[in-house]
C-alpha cells in the first residue's frame, strides 16, 4: 500500500502545533504522536499557560496518545516534534518506550544529545534536522520578537 504520508507531512503537523503555542506566547515547540499512519496525540508547549515547567509539547502529546491508546507504553509510535528534546523529554520517551523519534532543529544548549544522547530508550530510533530550517526559523522569530520588546 502507498501512502501519502511521510516524515514530512507529520513534521508539517506538529509545526501547526508549534505555530499555536507562538500565537499563544509560548516558545514555538509542537508535538504530534502518530501510530499506524494516524495522528493519536498533539501537543505544544504550555509552560506559560499552565505555570508548570513540565507541560512541553512532549509531555502533552505522549499523554494524549497513551489516553487515546489506553496504556503507557508507546512502543509502535513515532514523536515528531519540532526542537530536539531535553532531557526531561527524552526521559520521559524513554519511560514510554516510544518507537521512533522525529525531531526538527537541533538544540545544542538544552538538547538531549548534550549529555551524551543516552537518555532514550536504547530501542527507540531518532531522526533529526526534518524540516529544519522551518522549525529553527519559528523558534528565531519568537525569541527575535521577544527581544524587541
Amino acid at each position: 500500500m502507498i501512502t501519502p504520508y511521510n516524515d514530512e507531512h507529520f513534521m508539517r503537523q506538529a509545526l501547526r502545533e508549534a505555530e499555536l503555542a507562538f500565537q499563544a506566547d509560548e516558545v514555538p515547540v509542537g508535538a504530534v504522536i502518530v501510530c499506524a499512519d494516524r495522528i493519536i496525540g498533539r501537543g505544544h508547549n504550555l509552560t506559560e499557560r499552565l505555570n508548570d515547567v513540565t507541560a512541553h509539547a512532549e509531555m502533552q502529546a505522549i499523554t494524549a496518545a497513551a489516553d487515546h491508546l489506553g496504556a503507557k507504553y508507546l512502543k509502535d509510535c513515532t514523536l515528531y516534534v519540532t526542537l530536539e528534546p531535553c532531557v526531561m523529554c527524552a526521559g520521559a520517551l524513554h519511560w514510554s518506550q516510544v518507537g521512533r523519534v522525529v525531531f526538527g532543529a537541533f538544540d545544542e544548549k538544552a538538547g538531549y544529545r548534550r549529555l551524551g544522547g543516552r537518555a532514550l530508550h536504547p530501542k527507540t530510533l531518532v531522526l533529526g534536522g526534518i524540516l529544519e530550517a522551518e522549525c529553527a526559523d519559528l523558534m528565531k522569530a519568537f525569541f527575535r520578537k521577544k527581544r524587541s520588546l
